[in-house]
């Protein structure tokens, strides 16, 4: 099986998103699923099917969490310096519009780019990596070529 990178707030956000499901979210989905039977023919019974549905997501979601944390490669970006590389915060700048953006390169399930936390696998990322302050790239992504000069770079 394959490693998945993340940091370790990342794997603390899907541990306690996966404790939250399993404490509180699927004992509320079972009760609802009662509760829905105690009402008569399941066959016409919207709650029961809603209730169901909503249960196939959360058990889905549970299984994906275990699969993700059971495979996780917990990587300290306290210890790292130098070069962009998994974990690094960078500060950068369009170079077109001038318009500055801060990313942490983080693993695929902890990516969240309206937070700043961008995937290795972007294209951004995997120009960004063993980058320096001062340095520019170019990177071309479905929408198109964007240049960009790396302001700092920050491990925490």
């Amino acid at each position: 099986m394959e490693k998945i990178p993340l940091t370790r707030a990342g794997a603390d956000r899907l541990n306690e998103e996966l404790k939250g499901l399993k404490s509180t979210d699927r004992p509320a989905i079972i009760a609802a699923i009662a509760e829905a039977r105690e009402l008569g023919d399941l066959k016409e019974n919207a709650e029961y099917h809603s209730a169901r549905e909503k249960q196939s997501f959360i058990e889905g979601r549970i299984a994906e969490l275990e699969a993700i944390v059971s495979r996780a490669d917990i990587i300290d970006t306290s210890k790292m310096s130098g070069s962009i590389k998994f974990g690094a915060t960078v500060e950068l700048v369009d170079e077109d519009t001038d318009e500055e953006k801060t990313y942490q390169i983080v693993g695929e399930p902890e990516a969240d780019i309206e937070n700043g936390l961008l995937n290795i696998a972007s294209p951004l990322a995997r120009a960004l990596i063993g980058k320096e302050e001062g340095d520019s790239v170019e990177v071309r992504s479905p929408g198109g070529t964007r240049s960009y000069e790396i302001l700092s770079v920050k491990y925490a």
